[in-house]
């Protein structure tokens, strides 16, 4: 595992760079999902706006104004954050930054440089305004195509993206929240996908109403894309090993060296008793730990069905032998590794996605399709994933099952009522140009 880049760039190139320590793994690679969602949504958008599906709007726009004191004081703020936590992440003791979220959301940092970003930042954004002042600000209309929103729809989708997933999260593991809501809710780990999802939706949905951009349109364009952010997404919970995996394999067992191998008749039950203070915690009851017995095919490498996340970035399990470093835990019994499976079934739900996006004319189609292949792909693979479970009417469905069940009904109705609807017939460019 490499819980950052650090890890990463030492293992594969023989490179020790101290600064990696910083870039969390998990980070990098969300920051990799949003950049990917961003390319192939702005290259959708780019082919409906040529066959004539979008269109531009037009908005007056005030130039020649100074700088305003909002402005001012948002660069400020931002130019203080980023010298706040960015420099005092080097000149900290190593002891406040060994957690880098903890560090990130936690008070500490050097204010000397936050002062000096601040009013840098400030200073800049008043010197760009005051270069193009003019004697008398002018209206000026400007010809927005939707691509060209494409850096606010990210924006908006990642702040409520995180803001969603947390509160899911915290809805999730309730018992945690009730116990430190400021740091359940603060904290950069636990993150529940669907409700990042949700909400992010939903202020999209807001935004798309507020600018005159065509909502079905603007979702079938981002559905490939969403595809594809979740499989990147899936790999830094893989590459890190941030708690996001399957039930225990019980046909097999992890070496003191890291090795997985075959269990033997009682192993299983023996390793449960020798680490049960790994699993007691989180479990209740050793009889009550989730596992399966599945042995891998001879045409596949162990470790695709039974995984022990070593040198994982939660620090969960047992200590390797010999390890001196951070990050010196693994998985006494292995798992099976569901964010490899969730990664390579939704880059094949992708390119699927890809090859239907010109051949679904009615507009909302290729979006109810998506919701079915996520939800199908999600509650599949809930199945053989470790989650906490609710009580209703004799059944115990995790929350992801149910969001999964429910994106399933909803795309199913979503797809018959656009279907239902039919093709609405083309506008003209002047259709959706508006002076606002």
């Amino acid at each position: 595992m490499y819980p950052n880049l650090y890890f990463a760039i030492k293992d594969l190139f023989g490179i020790s760079w101290p600064p990696l320590r910083f870039v969390n793994s998990f980070g990098f690679f969300v920051a990799l999902s949003f950049i990917a969602a961003a390319i192939t949504l702005t290259k959708e958008l780019k082919r409906k706006q040529r066959e004539g599906l979008l269109h531009a709007r037009e908005e007056v726009i005030l130039i020649g104004k100074p700088a305003s004191p909002t402005e001012l004081t948002l660069n400020f703020i931002l130019g203080f954050l980023l010298g706040f936590k960015l420099v005092g992440l080097f000149t900290a003791d190593s002891a406040l930054t060994a957690n880098v979220q903890d560090y990130l959301m936690s008070m500490q940092g050097n204010l000397p440089a936050g002062l000096i970003g601040g009013l840098l930042f400030a200073g800049l954004k008043w010197y760009e305004k005051n270069k193009r002042k003019l004697p008398q600000p002018q209206e000026k209309k400007v010809r927005i195509w939707p691509h060209d929103r494409v850096g606010d729809l990210t924006i908006y989708a990642f702040v409520f993206g995180f803001v969603g997933a947390k509160i899911f999260n915290s809805l999730e593991t309730w018992n945690d929240f009730v116990r430190d809501p400021i740091g359940s809710l603060f904290s950069f780990s636990g993150l529940t996908f669907y409700g990042g999802l949700i909400c992010a939706a939903l202020a999209i949905w807001y935004y798309a109403r507020k600018h005159g951009i065509g909502f079905w349109h603007l979702n079938d364009a981002a559905a490939p894309g969403l595809m594809l952010a979740y499989a990147i997404g899936r790999i830094g919970c893989q590459v890190s090993g941030d708690g996001d995996w399957g039930i225990l394999n019980s046909a097999y067992i992890t070496t003191k060296t890291g090795k997985v191998a075959l269990a033997g008749p009682n192993d299983f039950t023996q390793t449960l008793q020798q680490y049960s203070q790994v699993y007691l915690p989180q479990f209740g009851s050793l009889d009550k730990v989730p596992h399966l017995s599945v042995k891998a095919p001879s045409f596949l490498p162990d470790w695709f069905f039974a995984y022990s996340y070593p040198h994982n970035v939660i620090s969960e399990g047992a200590h390797i032998l010999d390890c001196n470093t951070q990050y010196c835990s693994q998985l006494p019994i292995p798992v099976f590794p569901t964010p490899l499976y969730e990664t390579l079934s939704c880059l094949a739900l992708f390119f699927v996605l890809w090859g239907l996006r010109k051949r679904l004319t009615i507009p909302g189609t290729l979006f109810a399709i998506y919701l079915i292949l996520n939800g199908i792909e999600r509650f599949l693979v809930e199945h053989i994933r470790v989650n906490t479970t609710y009580s209703i009417f004799g059944f115990h469905p995790t929350q992801a099952e149910l969001i999964s069940a429910g994106l399933v009904i909803a795309g199913v109705l979503i797809y018959f009522n656009r279907k239902r609807r039919g093709v609405p017939p083309p506008r003209t460019a002047t259709d959706d140009v508006r002076v606002g």
